[in-house]
């Protein structure tokens, strides 16, 4: 079996030594567990103790609250890649999620006293936090969220309901979108740190999913839920654009996600085509599979080549929203192509659940959907195409 691959260039020695202790923490941290955690619907909470302890929570976040003081998104696609290789995805929404996610928002917008008081024991694996924006009937349509925060003295009452929230059931402090002016459109929309042992909050889950069985997705309800003025992120109004902001952010996740995904599945697909015989020859031998092969090896390489950009421009602060865009509806499009391909080379061994593919192929559907679908991904770039300045 040969495997053709371009060396990666966007890394340097210190990438390389996390790399390595990343890679010890997921063999000693993850793998063993992976099955029990499936079973469980969500990962241990000392999981985000020991990522704590080991610096690779809010790697990005300053010093001074616990952080790495390092911003360099490519940490943060190694942390992705090394998880999901493993084929541990729902980890990657557990620990990932927070770094990509959950703190950008703290770093960029939450006061000292906020990030020491809710962003520095996050880091730390201390307490869990999730990001709500999903709402039952809204999907991707983060415009047309009705949850709605009314202004009551030094707080806000919290009211309506989110759904999809990953780490919804084991987070302490959860970010919320909601309306705090509902006349204002879209700037009548807050972002507000609301703590989980709050009156009036609950939460139904672990969610039953088709696949990712490890992660932690919850419904979030919110009924006359007292939140402190203080712990308004930003400022009151400011939410679309501070969504906006970390929107490409979170899109590139899910492309370095399906991208280091679908280059493990293709390597097990190769080594099994290359092993397998079938009619005297083995699997890999035949035209038609050799061109599949073929096909998908060089679209992996395509797609590397421009995700690594991504990762480039995202560490630099140029990463665009209409590229994120492209970037994610590509590639979580293209390891749909390549797990369906690899699943039919493995025959009736890729439906069972053994085989790391049938795994993939449960998992890898949602990447199309959340964080928006490739539809409205398209709708974005397409705007930006046709629009008339």
């Amino acid at each position: 079996m040969a495997s053709v691959s371009l060396p990666r260039t966007i890394f340097d020695a210190d990438h390389d030594d996390f790399r390595h202790m990343v890679r010890r923490f997921v063999d000693q941290e993850v793998v063993p567990h992976l099955e029990e955690w499936e079973g469980l619907g969500q990962v241990d909470r000392d999981l985000f103790r020991k990522a704590g302890a080991t610096g690779m929570l809010g790697m990005s976040a300053p010093e001074r609250f616990g952080g790495g003081g390092v911003d360099d998104f490519r940490f943060n696609a190694i942390f992705i890649e090394e998880l999901a290789c493993v084929g541990a995805s729902a980890v990657v929404m557990a620990l990932c999620g927070f770094n990509d996610l959950v703190a950008p928002y703290f770093i960029a917008f939450g006061s000292d006293e906020q990030n020491d008081r809710l962003l520095a024991p996050m880091i730390a694996g201390e307490k869990v936090g999730a990001i709500a924006l999903t709402e039952p009937g809204t999907g991707s349509d983060l415009a047309a969220i009705t949850t709605t925060a009314r202004p009551d003295g030094d707080h806000f009452v919290l009211n309506g309901a989110k759904t999809f929230i990953s780490n919804g059931m084991l987070a302490d402090v959860v970010v919320v979108a909601a309306r705090t002016d509902p006349e204002a459109g879209r700037a009548g929309i807050s972002l507000l740190c609301v703590e989980t042992d709050s009156p009036g909050f609950s939460r139904n889950g672990p969610l039953k999913k088709i696949g990712l069985g490890a992660q932690d997705t919850a419904e979030l309800f919110f009924d006359d839920v007292r939140v402190p003025r203080e712990n308004v992120l930003g400022s009151e109004g400011e939410g679309w654009v501070q969504m906006r902001k970390n929107l490409s952010a979170e899109r590139l996740h899910i492309a370095v996600t399906s991208m280091a995904r679908m280059r493990a599945t293709f390597e097990q697909a190769l080594a099994y085509a290359s092993d397998r015989r079938a009619f005297g020859q083995r699997i890999a031998d035949f035209q038609a599979n050799r061109f599949y092969l073929a096909e998908l090896a060089t679209e992996i390489e395509i797609t590397q080549v421009f995700v690594d950009r991504c990762i480039q421009d995202a560490s630099s602060h140029k990463l665009d929203e209409v590229t994120a865009a492209m970037a994610k509806w590509w590639t979580t499009e293209l390891h749909q192509r390549v797990i369906q391909r690899a699943l039919q080379l493995h025959g009736g061994y890729g439906f069972m659940k053994e085989y790391p593919v049938a795994h993939d192929y449960m998992d890898s559907r949602v990447n199309t959907i959340f964080g928006g679908t490739t539809e409205i991904m398209k709708e974005i770039i397409g705007r930006r195409l046709t629009r008339a300045d």
